[in-house]
């Protein structure tokens, strides 16, 4: 009996610590403020979101889509122009070399910055690393009920294979 009540406390234990967990990392994500959804224009022309620019080396958005795998890892620097953005939270866009270009989603490093919601049509460079990888049927599911994106070629199992920007910082401007 003390070995059923052992088993129990230690499972009951792990659960908690599950939960506690999942609760932090969840506290973790930031969320975007009525400021962050709305587009703010510096002196400058510009809305600067994330961490300052580097010296990254700047690589054309068309060259890299054409053999993502190449890019896979390296931070680099990309210019292009929004397609579309997410409508929740302002929490990724996709990027095109121009309006009917073929596009990359960009997400923001950590989830710690946005951009604002009527973000499509606007000028960006974004500092960051390309990935290709694989989402879940649940993700492509989520991406596209509840934040409108679009993909091309959704696998039969509902999973997507993309190619994938993740910006630390990124600098918006109209296009004009």
């Amino acid at each position: 009996m003390k070995i059923i009540f052992t088993i129990a406390f230690v499972l009951l234990a792990f659960s908690f610590s599950a939960f506690a967990q999942d609760k932090m990392e969840n506290m973790d994500k930031a969320k975007p403020t009525d400021a962050d959804k709305v587009a703010e224009f510096n002196k400058d022309g510009k809305i600067v979101r994330g961490a300052a620019l580097g010296n990254s080396k700047k690589v054309s958005l068309a060259k890299v889509l054409e053999d993502p795998g190449k890019f896979a890892g390296q931070t680099v620097r990309v210019e292009g122009v929004i397609v579309r953005s997410c409508k929740m939270e302002g929490c990724w866009m996709e990027l095109a070399p121009d309006l009917a270009g073929k596009s990359v989603r960009v997400k923001f490093k950590d989830h710690s910055f946005f951009i604002p919601l009527q973000s499509a049509g606007f000028l960006a460079k974004a500092e960051g690393v390309f990935s290709v990888k694989t989402l879940s049927k649940e993700e492509v599911d989520h991406l596209v009920n509840d934040d409108g994106a679009k993909f091309e070629n959704i696998n039969e199992d509902g999973t997507v294979t993309e190619v994938a920007f993740e910006a630390s910082g990124v600098e918006l401007r109209k296009a004009k």
